[in-house]
């Protein structure tokens, strides 16, 4: 008789969390430049960090700033901070509501975590940053995913419809990948849509300082409507060029910064202490800096435009915040089969479906790159796409 095979449960199996990230997620690492690769993948910008931040890291490294921080972030740099957002909220933000995160990854993932609970409906936008996805399903959440409308911004009709019986409603603004810039107007009319319910707002604004529109940037946390329901997240990252710090930081209703805390100390911990002193420097004293970058990129917007809009089959997007362009192409091919193709011909950029099913047919470039890899960048995109026809 022919030996009976038996079915055994793997020895070690991983927590069901894991399998929902990975059913989920998705995200996909992509490279940087390198010798035979430009990479216009990486939302990351190109500049060195400001002079005045990293002296400050080394004072602070010098005085012997090297212990454990209290939990909630250094008290001087969360003074700072609630001073800097009482001037954009319009209204008394206290430090004691601040919570100094690692990066703002851990920002998003502490606020989420600590809100979100098995079988929440939680609503994005679609297409858009692909952690919000990953977080969700890691707390057990129901991503309600909303197409944008044909110009990238909010389609009002179909989230009013989603957002019926919604835990949470998580966006960027200005946003990745797409780069628009959520106006005074949506954001009213977000408030009128929630108002009389219990729906909460992350509103992340890692790319609040990279606002091209001429007009002021207006934060959620800056109205009547939306300040009490929403946790604000931000990064020092994209601004001031810290990608590598890993320092960014939450505000919003106590209950729920509370909340974050707890979720944040029990897998993160403080920020090193280092970390937020020269965090402390770029908020006091890196203004012109962040000016600086911020006409850099707006120079290279253009360029990347001025170099894009030459490929045929490609019609752009109209990029108004962020460092992005959200191209759609005409070829009948998974964006993921697009990209791989151009890795070939030396130039990586990431597949729109990264950022949802409605990013199919597009592809995101960054423009945080240098004018001449932008250039040298392109050149290898026009060639690639012009071999897939």
């Amino acid at each position: 008789m022919p030996p009976t095979i038996t079915t055994q449960p793997p020895r070690f199996a991983t927590a069901e969390a894991v399998a929902r990230i990975a059913a989920a997620s998705r995200r996909t690492q992509q490279p940087q430049s390198r010798g035979d690769l430009v990479s216009l993948a990486m939302g990351e910008p190109d500049f060195d960090t400001p002079h005045l931040v990293t002296e400050a890291a080394h004072a602070s490294l010098r005085a012997g700033r090297t212990h454990y921080s209290p939990l909630l972030g250094e008290p001087a740099l969360r003074e700072a901070l609630a001073e800097k957002l009482t001037g954009l909220a319009g209204t008394a933000v206290s430090a004691a509501d601040i919570l100094v995160t690692q990066g703002g990854t851990a920002g998003l993932a502490a606020s989420i975590l600590g809100i979100v609970n098995p079988g929440d409906k939680v609503v994005i936008p679609d297409p858009t940053y692909s952690l919000y996805a990953d977080l969700v399903s890691m707390a057990g959440g129901t991503v309600a995913p909303v197409p944008l409308a044909p110009d990238l911004h909010w389609d009002l009709d179909r989230l009013a419809d989603a957002l019926t019986g919604a835990r949470l409603f998580v966006f960027c603004n200005p946003s990745n990948p797409t780069g628009i810039v959520h106006s005074r107007e949506e954001l009213e009319a977000l408030a009128e849509l929630l108002d009389t319910t219990s729906t909460i707002v992350i509103s992340d604004e890692a790319y609040s300082d990279l606002d091209y529109t001429g007009r002021p940037f207006t934060s959620a946390i800056s109205l009547d409507g939306l300040r009490d329901r929403t946790v604000y997240c931000q990064t020092f990252s994209k601004s001031y060029a810290m990608t590598g710090w890993r320092v960014g930081y939450l505000w919003g209703p106590s209950a729920l910064i509370q909340a974050s805390a707890r979720i944040h100390n029990t897998f993160n911990g403080s920020v090193n202490t280092f970390v937020q002193d020269a965090a402390l420097a770029a908020v006091r004293s890196c203004a012109e800096d962040v000016a600086r970058m911020r006409e850099a990129y707006e120079q290279r917007r253009d360029i990347m435009r001025t170099e894009l809009a030459a490929i045929p089959g490609l019609t752009l997007s109209s990029p108004e915040g962020a460092f992005y362009q959200f191209p759609r192409y005409d070829l009948d091919l998974p964006s993921v089969e697009v990209v791989a193709a151009l890795r070939a011909h030396g130039v990586a950029v990431r597949p729109g479906s990264e950022f949802g099913a409605q990013g199919e047919g597009h592809l995101r470039l960054s423009y945080a790159a240098s004018a001449q890899a932008i250039t040298e960048g392109v050149r290898r995109l026009a060639e690639g796409l012009s071999a897939l026809r």
